[in-house]
């Protein structure tokens, strides 16, 4: 069984409540296939390029309902309470909790049915999804599952206008004067930073590899228990050294890794 993230499946389960099983079956066939020329977003709409029958691709055009400035102001709010929220969603991971943040604010991340999914294709065919449509539908399970920010463009925002918004709104909590939802609801793109035409970077060499000159934004850095309870040797694996001394680092490195994080949050 293939182990897809939750939210692919919610938008496959979509897919499989629909009525016309034969219309998306065709889609499926045509997406496998290769007929899906391109995928552009314009905004918080999806446009397409799909090869039919014709010498002439057709253009297949899909959206949402985006949510207003307001909407994305109180759901950008109660994300940036969270800690957790936020620092997966600046790794670029969808939590499952996130719909309960918008179920929260009256809205709903994913539609209900097909019939709130907005989409017109070129194609004569006058059936909607048309075969066309309906590849669009499955790669965008696809899409979804190698950028799940997707899901947000199509309500309006996407991934940059949402992390700058929550990088916005977690540095005026950490400032003890916290904005507005209305406020945030309108931050969609990063201020326009001048750049330092004075500094000289230093060439790059294995002396400085390491150092980072910036300055960090406290908003950003979240420090927070490993979701999968597990931390950098589950994901290194074992140290290649003789079976004693290698068992013994191990059991003393992943001591210090399991107490480190635990002293850094209480100090924090």
């Amino acid at each position: 069984m293939i182990n897809r993230q939750w939210w692919v499946e919610k938008w496959l389960e979509l897919l499989d409540s629909y009525r016309y099983k034969k219309r998306l079956e065709r889609g499926r066939n045509y997406a496998r296939e290769g007929n899906i020329l391109n995928i552009e977003f314009k905004q918080s709409q999806l446009v397409a390029n799909v090869q039919g029958t014709e010498e002439k691709p057709y253009r297949v055009t899909l959206s949402l309902d985006a949510f207003s400035d307001e909407d994305w102001g109180y759901v950008i709010t109660t994300m940036s309470e969270k800690a957790i929220l936020a620092a997966q969603l600046l790794v670029g991971d969808m939590p499952s909790e996130i719909e309960q943040v918008f179920i929260k604010n009256g809205l709903s991340l994913f539609p209900f049915n097909l019939t709130d999914v907005k989409s017109r294709c070129t194609c004569p065919d006058k059936a909607n999804p048309c075969k066309h449509i309906a590849a669009i539908y499955y790669q965008l399970g696809d899409r979804f599952s190698e950028d799940p920010f997707i899901i947000f463009q199509l309500r309006g925002r996407n991934k940059e206008q949402i992390l700058e918004a929550l990088r916005v709104a977690r540095s005026h909590q950490l400032s003890g004067k916290p904005l507005q939802p209305e406020v945030l609801g309108k931050i969609k793109s990063p201020p326009k930073r001048k750049a330092n035409v004075n500094k000289t970077s230093a060439p790059l060499s294995i002396d400085n590899f390491w150092e980072y000159e910036e300055a960090l934004d406290s908003s950003l850095v979240v420090i927070v228990p490993s979701i999968e309870n597990k931390n950098i040797l589950d994901v290194l694996g074992d140290i290649p050294l003789p079976y004693n001394d290698s068992q013994t680092v191990m059991q003393y490195l992943t001591q210090v890794y399991n107490t480190v994080p635990k002293e850094v949050m209480t100090v924090n």
